[in-house]
């Protein structure tokens, strides 16, 4: 496998990240089972795991944790703080206060007593980014975290926490993880741009867009999302949205036969052939799942390729507004003028 450099940072790391948000009672609750498919990953070559505190209540910490003893040293781990972990309504969040207090739950849980990569797992806009940061940066100085990044952010939430910290003396975000898939391509508009022209790793989520570029989903509908994670309105298949994907996965899987790979090749295969793209997470629940990613990483997709899949899905088109994964706090009550 070759590996690419993470941003600016000097630290190699695998196309392919291994996301774990599928190991606990969110997806593969059979722990031993889950710690399989974690080890089959490293040994593929994968040296790059996310997961984050929120999956499946901690769990999936936990069980990263146990997959990862004896072989710490050799993984670039990343977890996530942000959504909330109960109802008391300062256990979330980016203040000072919550994540002083999570990054020490998030250590126990994963059995370590460094992150290589603290992100937050999106942007809170009731707290300054100067707080977060200020309180990131702390936690590098004592060891606890190597690098911070940030998720979901919006272009000018990039450039602002930027320049907060090159103001302030602060550490910098050096990656960010944006959805991206070839049904979700709104990112190649404003964020991939900006984290290129910040030097930032960008490590995407979502390649197969919620299983739809699995091709698993079908007009009938009986095909539902096996994970808690993943809300149902998203795979309704009365939704005449949902239907135009339906429509569209069968002419990817056309470009996909004629390029002689499978729908779940070249979907990933689009994510890592962009050149503001560092890796791709993918998310397996199962041993075969994992297998049918691996092919992906070294695939290079023919112009001729990229540009039928541009004819299919337009450069900077999202397909369903709802899979973007981008709040709409700014137009909230509280927020708008009226």
């Amino acid at each position: 496998m070759e590996y690419r450099q993470l941003g600016r940072t000097g630290v190699k790391v695998s196309p392919l990240c291994l996301g774990t948000m599928m190991f606990g009672p969110w997806g593969n609750d059979d722990e031993a089972d889950a710690v399989r498919v974690i080890h089959a990953a490293l040994d593929a070559g994968i040296n790059f795991v996310d997961t984050a505190d929120v999956y499946s209540g901690g769990r999936s910490e936990e069980i990263v944790g146990k997959a990862l003893r004896g072989r710490r040293d050799d993984v670039v781990l990343a977890t996530k703080f942000f959504m909330p972990m109960g109802e008391n309504p300062n256990h979330r969040g980016g203040s000072r206060r919550w994540i002083i207090r999570e990054v020490e739950a998030s250590l126990a849980r994963l059995g370590t007593d460094y992150l290589d990569l603290y992100q937050v797992h999106r942007p809170d806009p009731a707290v300054d980014v100067e707080e977060t940061l200020g309180a990131l940066t702390d936690l590098v100085r004592q060891g606890k975290v190597r690098y911070i990044g940030s998720s979901s952010y919006a272009g000018s939430q990039i450039v602002e926490a930027q320049w907060a910290a090159r103001e302030r003396g602060l550490e910098r975000f050096v990656t960010e993880q944006p959805p991206y898939s070839i049904l979700v391509r709104g990112i190649e508009r404003d964020v991939l741009p900006t984290v290129q022209r910040h030097g930032m790793g960008t490590l995407t989520y979502s390649p197969l867009a919620g299983g739809w570029l699995s091709g698993r989903y079908s007009s009938g509908g009986d095909d539902g999302p096996t994970s808690r994670a993943r809300p149902g309105v998203r795979f309704d298949m009365a939704n005449p949205t949902n239907q135009r994907k339906l429509a569209l996965v069968q002419e990817l899987q056309d470009v996909a036969d004629d390029a002689g790979l499978t729908l779940i090749e070249l979907a990933i295969a689009f994510v890592l052939n962009h050149p503001g793209v560092t890796s791709a997470i993918v998310g397996p629940r199962t041993m075969e799942q994992l297998e049918s990613y691996l092919p992906a990483a070294t695939v290079t997709l023919s112009t001729e390729t990229l540009d039928r899949i541009d004819a299919i899905v337009a450069p900077g088109v999202t397909v369903n507004p709802d899979d973007d994964s981008y709040g709409d706090h700014t137009l909230t009550p509280t927020a708008r003028r009226r």
